[in-house]
């Protein structure tokens, strides 16, 4: 992991802040008096236009003495399907926006990377990661390298040494399809959500070296049972992204599904690097330690560990007062007013080795920032799945 990464992942275990505003009607619909906005233990420092381009993943590095923002963008929208970036005084498609923000009550706009053609999820280059040459094993100490991925066509590195003038290192491709990939700093293995040509699925994974970033070493293809060339039967719901903890921790956790069909798996690293490639279902199912299976009505989008946590009615217990937990959250693809409520969904993944040894509690979105913060209380209803 990256230090923002690690400082991030220190800040979502002290507690949760989740937001959703939703309005189903005009008639539940209240206005709020100009000002009177609601906020608790945070107030808004500053903001940026971002040339009026989405904003679907934030990444803050410090580089230089200077805090450097990346942000990765989706494809453009109908009505501003090319922002014209003032920097250059020309339209270009929506891609990855990188900003000063060591003041952050005045973000300073660098440079735009543009993406590839497309409105949606159709282009642009919706996520980011950003390593030190210092950290990865291959790296040049002095440079930074950011990854992302070209629309749905291919994964790129930059050379993002001077944030004001980036340049292109290497591109990974084609693929047919990207979403939100992972990179281990430490290690430089990449987790890369890519379609491959015979997958029976939109979005699996491909499992890189990326420690040598002027180098990209293939590793192997992995996915759920039933997704690999010349599988049969039903195909398992297409990957959404992984989040690994590295060597130390040795564990990656995949969520599969968004709104609906969700599956958390979580895999055992070492078994995935040196495991038998070959993508039969006995090798893919190989290196899975355990798996969730949610509800058919809701998805997993984001499966994130929460690991060693201190549970404070636990606390003078003789064992188990601390817990590994996963937080699962599905995303609303049509409108919340449409479809099943989308929640978070907070597991128990202490043990994780059979699917009996889970146990799940679902919050409605608005009430998960409040029982999050609380610690994971051990009152929460439970059910085995």
């Amino acid at each position: 992991m990256t230090v923002a990464d690690k400082d991030s992942w220190i800040g979502v275990q002290r507690g949760l802040t989740i937001a959703a505003i939703v309005a189903c009607s005009i008639a539940s619909a209240h206005a709020q008096t100009p000002g009177a906005a609601e906020a608790k233990d945070m107030v808004q420092l500053g903001s940026h236009d971002l040339q009026t381009r989405s904003a679907y993943q934030p990444v803050v590095r410090e580089q230089g003495g200077r805090y450097i923002l990346y942000v990765g963008h989706h494809g453009g929208t109908e009505r501003a399907p090319k922002p014209v970036n003032p920097l250059t005084g020309v339209p270009e498609f929506n891609g990855t926006s990188i900003l000063d923000v060591t003041d952050p009550k005045a973000p300073r706009y660098l440079a735009h990377i543009p993406g590839e053609e497309g409105i949606g999820e159709s282009g642009g280059a919706q996520m980011v990661r950003v390593c030190a040459g210092s950290e990865l094993p291959k790296g040049v100490p002095s440079r930074f390298y950011l990854l992302r991925p070209f629309g749905n066509s291919a994964h790129e590195i930059w050379d993002v040494t001077n944030p004001e003038r980036p340049v292109l290192v290497t591109r990974i491709g084609p693929v047919a399809g990207t979403h939100k990939s992972w990179w281990e700093c430490d290690s430089g293995i990449a987790y890369l959500v890519s379609g491959v040509q015979g997958w029976r699925t939109r979005r699996m994974t491909q499992v890189y070296d990326l420690s040598d970033p002027a180098k990209p070493r293939f590793i192997r293809n992995f996915g759920l049972a039933g997704q690999e060339p010349g599988g049969t039967g039903d195909v398992p719901v297409e990957l959404h992204g992984p989040i690994s903890t590295g060597p130390r921790g040795n564990r990656i956790y995949f969520g599969y599904g968004t709104n609906k069909d969700g599956i958390v798996q979580i895999v055992d690293r070492a078994k995935l690097l040196s495991g038998p490639a070959e993508p039969t279902p006995a090798n893919l199912a190989y290196p899975e330690v355990g798996r969730l299976v949610m509800p058919p009505n809701v998805g997993a989008h984001t499966a994130f560990p929460l690991l060693a946590m201190e549970v404070a009615e636990f606390a003078r217990d003789k064992s188990g007062h601390k817990r590994d937990f996963v937080a699962v959250v599905d995303e609303s693809l049509v409108n919340e007013c449409q479809e099943a409520r989308q929640m978070l969904w907070i597991a128990d993944i202490t043990t994780s080795r059979g699917h009996s040894a889970w146990r799940v509690s679902p919050y409605p979105r608005r009430a998960a920032a409040s029982a999050a913060a609380a610690g994971v209380s051990a009152r929460t209803r439970r059910t085995r799945t």
